[in-house]
């Protein structure tokens, strides 16, 4: 006999107290009932239940074995509704967090196609350049730039994340090209804030070359876009994402600086707690995710 039916029936038994209560509930006849239990009963070489003429009372084997089997029917009613999960159309509202720069330039028009695929996803972006902190701020999915700390979530490995060196034609005019990482001490320098405390930009360069700088930074900011700004109107020499300056560089407005070199490239992750059970909208955004930016 199937042995997941014959599970599945003394379960039945030991929940409803006799054959007769377990053959009503199932809409089978006591002696089908019977027939399942006897067949486990031989196959395991032990009695699971003491029969009486009203009442049948479990044994110590049949308790355990009454767990095991609620476990094991439970894991496949699962599987079964994630199977039947995956083939449903994504619908909800899906959140992520993701850094600022990456997320209002690359993310947005990503997430702007997705939806654009799914029209019955709706999404919820959080622009944050802390590390994400996905179960306390309720999100399914979030963008992660350098080390991963958190090992309870899932982790996606994306496009390491590039900035490059730029500034603006007029200020190149004005101080000249450098032509090697170490003149940039003769220069002025955009620095983000964290770098008050180090101002040292590691580069990488041909061959994998490298080469630490010292650079002074006589305006800093939080935020890269406006450093961007910054670089336009000839403050310096700006270090930022090459997605982030990549239109200005096509327009001219911004010139490349030591084009072979470039901050060391920092890992990205797309990360999400794990989930024996994940939604077919998050699964389908976690696979466009993947293809768009892996």
């Amino acid at each position: 006999m199937d042995r997941l039916a014959g599970m599945a029936m003394f379960v039945t038994v030991v929940e409803h107290g006799s054959f007769t209560a377990a053959a009503e509930a199932s809409r089978v006849s006591a002696t089908m009932v019977a027939k399942h239990i006897r067949s486990i009963e031989r196959r395991l070489g032990a009695r699971l239940l003491h029969r009486t003429t009203r009442r049948h009372q479990i044994t110590e084997i049949g308790r355990l074995y009454y767990e095991r089997c609620k476990n094991v029917l439970a894991e496949v009613a699962m599987a079964e509704a994630s199977a039947s999960e995956l083939q449903a159309s994504p619908r909800g509202r899906l959140r992520l967090v993701a850094p600022v720069s990456f997320g209002s330039e690359s993310l947005v028009p990503a997430l702007v196609d997705y939806l654009q695929r799914n029209l019955e996803v709706s999404v919820d972006l959080v622009l944050d350049n802390r590390t994400p902190d996905l179960i306390s701020e309720g999100c399914e999915l979030g963008i992660q730039i350098g080390e991963l700390k958190d090992v309870n979530l899932v982790a996606r490995p994306l496009k390491p994340y590039r900035r490059i060196l730029a500034a603006a034609p007029s200020y190149l005019a004005r101080r000249g090209r450098p032509e090697h990482p170490r003149e940039l001490s003769d220069h002025e320098c955009l620095g983000h804030a964290y770098w008050r405390t180090q101002g040292v930009w590691h580069l990488v360069g041909p061959e994998n070359e490298t080469c630490a700088v010292t650079v002074s930074s006589r305006f800093t900011t939080n935020q890269g876009s406006a450093l961007r700004v910054a670089a336009l109107h000839s403050a310096g020499v700006v270090l930022q994402p090459e997605l982030l300056l990549l239109r200005d560089l096509e327009a001219g407005r911004l010139e490349p600086v030591l084009p072979q070199w470039s901050y060391k490239p920092t890992p990205m992750h797309l990360v999400y707690a794990p989930d024996r059970r994940p939604t077919a909208m998050l699964r389908s955004a976690i696979d466009f995710l993947v293809a768009r930016f892996g």
